[in-house]
């Protein structure tokens, strides 16, 4: 049964999330259960100074590596880009169409003065 309490499931179902930030989302939630469950083993070694089970420690270890690997395979994609920046460069196509070069290349200018006085 899924904790509705917990932030990633509720995230994972609510509407109007595209898939791949879904997707992002969930593989998040499973990599700190793994990481979570490693450090469990790890303090419990500690605590009782037995060894961790080799075979286990492997596939928890190989488990989050392929998690890693997809999820940096999402935000190679794009996916983690944030719909800010996404309408930030939309409104630059709309505005760059609209003008002229010459007076593109000035707003342009302005721009760029604008964030060196602002340290961006």
């Amino acid at each position: 049964m899924t904790d509705l309490t917990n932030a990633a499931p509720v995230a994972v179902i609510s509407p109007g999330l595209p898939e791949d930030q879904r997707r992002l989302i969930e593989l998040d939630d499973d990599i700190a259960k793994i990481r979570t469950q490693i450090a469990t083993a790890d303090l419990a070694r500690q605590r009782c100074q037995k060894p961790i089970d080799p075979d286990w420690f492997h596939r928890a270890r190989t488990a989050l590596r392929h998690l890693c690997r997809e999820r940096a395979e999402l935000l190679a994609k794009g996916t983690g880009r944030r719909r800010r920046e996404k309408l930030k460069d939309a409104l630059l196509d709309v505005l760059r169409d609209r003008h002229d070069p010459e007076t593109w290349s000035g707003i342009l200018a302005e721009a760029q003065a604008r964030s060196e006085r602002e340290g961006l």
